[in-house]
């Protein structure tokens, strides 16, 4: 990965670590790979609990509690799936902040006609904050994908944790 993006990690395991507040993720589309950006920052065994790769629209529902319905009714790359990904996770593991990625990165569309280059970001807090951030890539490039991907989620995740309140003594 870009050194941009280990970074960006960085500097969020060290603010999650100040505020003592615990972090996990949900992924799809990127396979883990956010989940080992946090891990491999210095200072993750303070707030980096793990992560949730459910690649398969049946591992959203069995590990996540995705709704099927929700999935049939909106497809696995959603607003909504992605949301409730985040909130599954956090529900699942017992973190302050989650961040779930769900998307198309290529190099064809989904089974459900989503392009490429469609994905959905969500992060939510145990106080019941969830926000979302859409990227349309025109890019048809899997790896560009991603790593736009990555960085939209380390955004995502980093300004969601700034409106969390510190958990520290």
């Amino acid at each position: 990965m870009s050194s941009g993006l280990d970074r960006l990690a960085a500097r969020i395991v060290v603010h999650a670590g100040e505020k003592a507040l615990a972090i996990v993720t949900a992924e799809s589309c990127t396979a883990g790979t956010l989940a080992a950006l946090l891990a491999d920052a210095p200072g993750a065994g303070s707030c980096f609990q793990g992560g949730f790769v459910t690649y398969a629209k049946a591992c959203k529902t069995r590990l996540l509690g995705v709704p099927a319905v929700l999935i049939a009714a909106h497809t696995a790359v959603s607003r909504e799936v992605a949301e409730c990904m985040a909130t599954g996770a956090l529900d699942a593991s017992g973190a302050d902040v989650a961040v779930a990625v769900t998307g198309v990165l290529g190099p064809e569309p989904d089974e459900d006609g989503n392009p490429v280059g469609l994905i959905h970001i969500a992060a939510a807090t145990r106080g019941g904050q969830v926000r979302h951030a859409e990227i349309r890539s025109q890019e048809p490039s899997r790896a560009a994908n991603r790593e736009r991907a990555l960085a939209e989620a380390l955004t995502l995740l980093g300004d969601t944790l700034a409106k969390v309140p510190s958990k520290a003594a």
